[in-house]
C-alpha cells in the first residue's frame, strides 16, 4: 500500500544548493520536505567540489553574489543559527583564507574584471609580471595562451611574453564541502524541515494546485511547491515534470575530475598557505588544502576532450591517468616546484553545466515548480545566497508577484549590494561575457 506524504514545499536534492534552499524555506516558516536518492546530504556533486571561495565572475550580479556569500561562510555558525559554544552544535566546515591569483588571459578582459570587482567593493590589487614575480617567485609568469594539449609540442614552447594577475586577498576555500551541505541540512532540520534519503523520484505531475511526486518505493509526496535542486539530474527531473520548454538556457551533465598532490615548495605552509591560482592561460586552477595538500582542477580547455553524459549515473567515478596527467602537468608548468606522483589521487564528480556556466535560479512556466540548476562547478561558493534567492522568489511568486516582468531583487545582508535575480533567469539571453569555463 502506498503512503502519501505532504509538505508546503518539496526540495529535490540535498547537495549544498538544495540544503541551503531547504534551510531558507524552512527558516521562513514553510513545512519543507527534502528528497534525495543518495544516502546523505552532499553525497553527490557537492562531495567532489573544490569548495573554492572566489569573487571574479563575468557580470556584476554574479560578482556581488559571491562577495556577499563570503561573509556567510566566514560567519558560518551565525549564518546557520548555531551557538558555537553550545554542546549540541555539530562539527562545522571552516573557511580558510588564502587569497587567489587570477592570471591574465585574453578570454577575460582585464579592465572589465577590475571594474566589476570595484563595483562590488571587492578588495584587490593588480600585479604586472615584474611585481607578480617579485611577490610570488614560485609562479612562472610566462604567457602560454592559447591552450594546447600536453601532448602537443606547442605546449612546451618557451613563453614569448609575460602575464600579470589580479590578487584578491579575501578568497580561500571551505575545508569540507560535504560537511557544508550537512551543516545546512542540520540547520534546516532544526527549523522543522524533514529529509528522506534513498528516496528516488520516479514521476511528477501537477493536479489542480498540488504537485504529486512518485517515489521508487511506492510512496507519494504532495506539495504545492517543488524546487528542483537535483544537480546533474536536474534536466531529467524537469523533463519528467514536463517543465523547461520555455528555457533559453540549457543544461547538460559533464563528468569532471579534481586531483590532489602535495603542496609545491615555496607556496606557503599549513599555517600561512600561499594563494590559490586561477590559470585559464594554461587551463587549470589550483588551491592549497589541509595537511600539505594541493588541489588541482581544470578550466575546460577546448583542446582537451569534454566528457558530456546522457545519464549522470553512467559516470565512471575513478580518476583517470589521462585527465590526471593533463591537469597536473598544466599546474606544474605554472608552478615548477610542483611534483607529480606516479599514481593519481583525487575525486570524480558530475557537473550540472548551463550553456553559459551561469546558474538558473528561477520559477518556471509550471505553477509551483522552481529550479536551482546549472549550478555545478562554480556555485558552491554561492550556496548561502542561492538558498535566499529561491526563498525570496518562491515567496514573491506564490503571493502573486510576476517575477518575469518585475524581477525580484535581493539586498545583501552583509554588503548592502542589490542583486537583480533576472541575471539568473531561465529566459535570459545567454551570457555573452562568460568565458564558457568554470570561471563563469
Amino acid at each position: 500500500m502506498s503512503t502519501s506524504l505532504t509538505a508546503d514545499a518539496v526540495v529535490v536534492g540535498s547537495g549544498v544548493i538544495g540544503s541551503a534552499i531547504a534551510y531558507e524555506l524552512s527558516r521562513a516558516g514553510r513545512d519543507v520536505l527534502v528528497l534525495d536518492k543518495a544516502g546523505g546530504a552532499g553525497h553527490g556533486s557537492t562531495s567532489a567540489s573544490s569548495a573554492v571561495i572566489r569573487f571574479l565572475y563575468s557580470t556584476f550580479d554574479t560578482v556581488a553574489t559571491s562577495w556577499e556569500a563570503k561573509f556567510c561562510w566566514e560567519q558560518w555558525a551565525e549564518h546557520l543559527g548555531f551557538d558555537p559554544a553550545a554542546a549540541d552544535t555539530p562539527p562545522l566546515t571552516r573557511f580558510r583564507r588564502t587569497g587567489m591569483l587570477h592570471l591574465d588571459v585574453p578570454a577575460v578582459p582585464l579592465e572589465q574584471s577590475q571594474d566589476l570587482l570595484r563595483a562590488a567593493g571587492v578588495p584587490f590589487a593588480y600585479y604586472d609580471a615584474g611585481e607578480l614575480a617579485r611577490r610570488f617567485p614560485q609562479v612562472d609568469v610566462g604567457a602560454y595562451w592559447p591552450n594546447h594539449p600536453i601532448t602537443d609540442d606547442a605546449f612546451w614552447e618557451e613563453a614569448s611574453s609575460s602575464l600579470g594577475a589580479i590578487h584578491t586577498p579575501d578568497a580561500g576555500y571551505m575545508d569540507d564541502p560535504r560537511l557544508a551541505a550537512d551543516n545546512l541540512a542540520e540547520a534546516a532540520r532544526r527549523c522543522g524541515a524533514r529529509t528522506l534519503f534513498r528516496a528516488e523520484v520516479t514521476s511528477a505531475e501537477r493536479v489542480g494546485s498540488v504537485w504529486t511526486l512518485g517515489l521508487a518505493d511506492g510512496r507519494r509526496v504532495e506539495a504545492p511547491v517543488v524546487v528542483n535542486a537535483a544537480g546533474p539530474w536536474s534536466g531529467a527531473f524537469n523533463r519528467m515534470a514536463g517543465v523547461g520548454e520555455e528555457f533559453t538556457v540549457g543544461v547538460r551533465p559533464l563528468r569532471q575530475e579534481v586531483h590532489q598532490v602535495g603542496r609545491p615548495a615555496g607556496h606557503g605552509t599549513d599555517e600561512e598557505p600561499g594563494p590559490g591560482v586561477f590559470d585559464i592561460d594554461l587551463g587549470t586552477y589550483m588551491r592549497p588544502g589541509p595537511a600539505g595538500a594541493w588541489v588541482v582542477g581544470g578550466t575546460e580547455p577546448e583542446c582537451d576532450p569534454f566528457e558530456w553524459l546522457e545519464d549522470p549515473d553512467d559516470a565512471d567515478l575513478h580518476v583517470t591517468n589521462a585527465r590526471y596527467e593533463a591537469q597536473v602537468t598544466r599546474a606544474a608548468r605554472r608552478l615548477p616546484e610542483l611534483r607529480m606522483p606516479n599514481r593519481p589521487s583525487g575525486v570524480v564528480g558530475v557537473y550540472d553545466v548551463a550553456d553559459d556556466w551561469t546558474p538558473i535560479y528561477d520559477r518556471t512556466d509550471a505553477d509551483g515548480f522552481y529550479v536551482a540548476m546549472g549550478t555545478s562547478g562554480n556555485q558552491f561558493k554561492n550556496a548561502p545566497l542561492a538558498g535566499r534567492f529561491l526563498a525570496e522568489i518562491v515567496a514573491a511568486v506564490e503571493a502573486g508577484h510576476d517575477h518575469d516582468r518585475d524581477p525580484v531583487h535581493h539586498v545583501g545582508e552583509h554588503t548592502g549590494l542589490k542583486i537583480d535575480l533576472s541575471a539568473f533567469s531561465r529566459k535570459r539571453p545567454v551570457n555573452a561575457a562568460s568565458t564558457r569555463t568554470v570561471l563563469g
